[in-house]
């Protein structure tokens, strides 16, 4: 997923920023320099374009202190990894000693900056942001965070800037299957990866936060090509520490993007955590096909239907992701470590798999006998038909008569009508509804 870093100096609006775009309140907003010394991310999907968005504490060219500085380097690495940088600046202050520090920093990547001009509460102020382009940037937008004044020519110009989010689904290539290891630290993602390759590749530590950012190494098996990315493990929020472990977790968040299939290892002696939960709810999230997989199994006392009741309560607990497939092993003693592979490959056969509009529309015919679109402003949308538009991740257009009065609870119900009737175990399915444009509309 895209990375766009929003950075400047402290106190110009980049948290309020940060909020608007995400479109809810996450980072802290205070009238005080320094409020946020940390980076804040969060997924943003505007439909047709989706990226990580990160909040950063003050670039402080010239740091007074050890929080100041820490600040500045949390941001500094931002700008690193980022594909698109918003600097954001006071307009009501001007252009400060700070900003042209800054931007001397950043010119040397200006095709990836964005000058925003935070503050412009009115005309004399969109006005006056014209002074900023004595910094060197392209683009200079006045925009009030605050107010929402501006934002949508902001929008655009992101817009602009970051590709399509489906425009080119990743695809298998010379490195074959793209496996992401993930989950949370210590659970064995590192021993995983050293048994799926055969030799030692990846360090391993039984101390935590040992893998800081992702590992690719390439296995081949019975001839066919695999990518395995071992990733830094993910922890809650409030336990990830400040500095270099806290940006790793980011950097495993975008190696979902970047995967076909996402590996989640489970302690087998703890079970599912409410952290194993969002991180298999982010995987689906970005599209991505999921397996979990229960390490430690060596040390679990079972008789022989100690598997059976665990992948059940699994099930209860993940509820709308209960189709993710399950297998145990020991990455310890290589014990079952085998049915990665082939989890792996029935995975990827599914998020690419693709059913003829014949068998889609057979099915949508039988499911709209079983049970119509619900009656909602007084009339029912009707559905006209149905069609495979993508996959990786499966998706498919149902063309009707008001999408606006298909129900959150009709779309659920045809989404798991549709894993019923076609699989896609482990795999976000999408729906999207159409308008059906009327005969001889698509003439005028």
């Amino acid at each position: 997923m895209r990375l766009v870093a929003i950075v400047g100096r402290p106190n110009v609006g980049k948290s309020t920023l940060f909020n608007r775009l995400v479109g809810k309140r996450v980072a802290i907003v205070e009238d005080v320099p320094g409020v946020t010394r940390d980076r804040r991310y969060a997924a943003v999907d505007w439909g047709d374009r989706r990226f990580t968005l990160v909040d950063t504490g003050g670039l402080d060219p010239d740091p007074a202190g050890e929080v100041a500085a820490g600040m500045t380097r949390q941001a500094l690495l931002a700008v690193e990894e980022a594909d698109l940088i918003l600097f954001v600046t006071d307009v009501r202050e001007g252009v400060l000693p700070a900003d042209e520090e800054i931007a001397r920093g950043l010119r040397r990547r200006s095709k990836d900056v964005v000058l925003v001009a935070n503050k412009a509460d009115g005309p004399r102020w969109e006005t006056a942001a014209a002074e900023f382009y004595a910094l060197g940037f392209e683009r200079v937008l006045p925009v009030s965070a605050e107010h929402g004044r501006g934002l949508e020519e902001l929008e655009g110009e992101v817009r602009d800037r970051l590709p399509e989010a489906d425009a080119e689904p990743p695809e298998a290539d010379e490195q074959g299957t793209r496996v992401a290891v993930l989950g949370r630290p210590n659970v064995g993602k590192s021993s995983l990866v050293n048994r799926l390759l055969g030799e030692e590749r990846v360090v391993v530590s039984a101390e935590a936060g040992t893998t800081r950012d992702p590992v690719d190494t390439l296995v081949r098996r019975d001839g066919r090509p695999y990518l395995l990315i071992d990733t830094a493990g993910i922890r809650r929020r409030s336990r990830v520490e400040k500095g270099v472990e806290r940006w790793s977790v980011v950097r495993a968040l975008r190696t979902v993007d970047r995967a076909h299939v996402c590996l989640v290892l489970l302690d087998a002696t703890e079970g599912l955590t409410d952290q194993d939960a969002r991180i298999l709810n982010l995987v689906l999230k970005g599209g991505r096909a999921l397996g979990i997989v229960l390490n430690k199994w060596d040390l679990v006392e079972k008789d022989e239907k100690t598997f059976d009741r665990t992948v059940a309560e699994l099930r209860r607990r993940l509820g709308p992701h209960g189709h993710v497939p399950v297998v145990s092993m020991s990455a310890l003693t290589g014990q079952r470590v085998h049915r990665v592979f082939d989890l792996v490959d029935t995975l990827y056969r599914e998020w690419t798999r693709r059913i003829p509009t014949s068998q889609v529309n057979a099915f949508l015919e039988a499911t709209l006998r079983e049970l119509p679109p619900p009656v909602k402003a007084g009339k029912r949308t009707r559905i006209y038909y149905m069609t495979q538009v993508r996959t990786a991740p499966p998706t498919f257009a149902a063309f009707t008569s008001f999408p606006e009065g298909i129900s959150e609870s009709y779309h659920r119900f045809l989404v798991n009508r549709l894993r019923d009737a076609f699989g896609f175990a482990g795999v976000p399915v999408r729906l999207e509804f159409r308008r059906r444009t009327r005969p001889g509309e698509e003439d005028r």
